[in-house]
């Protein structure tokens, strides 16, 4: 599936600037009556205080910049061919993170006719819902909902096997994230020197789908020693749940702040993939690596349905699950079980910030979506791994289609309340086992 997934994502790799330099570049292209591609010619952008571009036959402009940073692309839309707008009117202006020596791509959609914005105020102002619309919406939900699911599994098995409602799992997910930034840039020797004379990934960095392997491993490895180095001993020594969970809270804030200190504030983004066009399929717009990183999700998911179904291993995690003592008096190694679980729930986590971080690398990514896993694992049911999967492509799919009646700065909101009105009727979540108290 990586191999694949090489070959999608290999078709349309960004351009990288020649000695040294860096720019912001694009191509301008609309679908005309007959659906085919045609390029735009003349559009004018502009970067304020840089320069400016015409797009030329073929669609495609190109400004430099003196030095890596973050700008602000403009593309006035009085040059725009006759018959032509932007999409989305509101959208143009972008802000695009361009790093040293490389070329960042910026993606203006255009379209044959008026824009959405244009018609919606003729509208007096009422809200437009098309097809189309709510088509691009559901699939940026699912994608959103399969790279969540990731994360809120491992979330779920740990609380299933240990009881644990673990605050530190959102900080795997942005483990993987920089651990693979890390593979993907610099590879060994930008931690140890002397292994630059290496070829990759000791001495230099190495392409993201293996560096996407090794953030997993690095993600399986911060989850076993967690485990190993922290758990395991306030298990023995009879910490309270609550105790584990505050701790978990101090360890997240912790590791939160190591990463900032080490990786510094400022976004950035992985060497390959970063920019791409996207592929029109039935009217959705989708990238390739999007794409193709959806299509890994929904594999690694299944995989672990089969693990936890098939493999003795799966049996063993979900009987200690259901009742450990049990599972402990029947032979089962309980403490092998949950070392398992963690190397595992840090791994899917890993692959987790992988995939959110095709759009853009941040320290405290997953404090920001912190709420979001915990959301889809309540939801789903506390400690079921299907429940999860359930809860995730729920919050995902809700908390896009809202945008059609809500500001989009509103939208995590609306996964807090359809979760609270899911638990008001089934307390113990979609696929949850009720069970009695007291």
């Amino acid at each position: 599936m990586f191999i694949i997934a090489a070959a999608v994502l290999g078709l349309t790799a960004p351009a990288f600037a020649q000695d040294g330099e860096q720019g912001v570049f694009g191509q301008l292209r609309f679908d005309d009556a007959e659906g085919e591609k045609v390029p735009a010619e003349g559009v004018v952008l502009s970067i304020d205080g840089v320069g400016e571009a015409t797009s030329d036959a073929d669609g495609q402009w190109r400004i430099a910049v003196p030095a890596a940073g973050s700008y602000t692309v403009v593309i006035d839309p009085a040059t725009l061919p006759e018959g032509v707008s932007l999409r989305d009117a509101s959208r143009s202006e972008l802000e695009v993170l361009v790093e040293a020596g490389q070329d960042k791509r910026a993606l203006f959609a255009i379209q044959l006719g008026e824009s959405d914005t244009a018609e919606e105020v003729a509208n007096n102002g009422t809200s437009s819902i098309s097809v189309r619309r709510v088509a691009q919406l559901s699939v940026e939900g699912l994608k959103q909902g399969l790279y969540l699911a990731m994360a809120a599994i491992g979330l779920s098995l740990i609380f299933g096997t240990t009881g644990l409602v673990n605050f530190a799992h959102a900080e795997l997910v942005t483990w993987g994230m920089l651990s693979t930034f890390f593979f993907n840039a610099y590879g060994l020797a930008g931690m140890i020197g002397f292994l630059a004379p290496l070829p990759p990934p000791f001495g230099a960095g190495v392409n993201l789908i293996f560096a996407a392997i090794f953030g997993m491993i690095a993600g399986g490895l911060m989850g076993y020693l967690l485990d190993r180095l922290v758990f395991r001993g306030l298990r023995k020594s009879g910490t309270s749940l609550i105790a584990q969970m505050v701790i978990t809270i101090g360890m997240s804030i912790l590791i939160r702040y190591v990463f900032l200190y080490n990786f510094g504030g400022s976004p950035r983004s992985f060497k390959d993939f970063s920019a791409q066009r996207a592929w029109t399929i039935l009217g959705v717009d989708i990238t390739p690596k999007d794409f193709a990183a959806m299509a890994i999700s929904i594999v690694a998911l299944i995989a672990v349905g089969l693990l936890l179904n098939t493999t003795r291993m799966g049996k063993a995690m979900r009987a200690v699950s259901d009742n450990r003592d049990l599972a402990e008096s029947s032979g089962i190694d309980v403490q092998k079980v949950i070392s398992v679980v963690w190397i595992a729930g840090g791994s899917l986590a890993a692959l987790g910030g992988v995939f959110f971080g095709l759009d853009q690398i941040k320290w405290d990514f997953g404090f920001r979506i912190l709420l979001l896993i915990f959301a889809a694992v309540t939801l789903g049911g506390l400690g079921t791994a299907y429940g999860a999967l359930v809860g995730s492509l729920i919050v995902g799919i809700v908390i896009n289609l809202s945008t059609i009646w809500i500001d989009v700065e509103l939208k995590n909101m609306v996964a807090l309340l359809v979760l609270v009105l899911i638990l008001l009727f089934r307390p113990q979540g979609i696929l949850g086992r009720a069970e009695r108290i007291g």
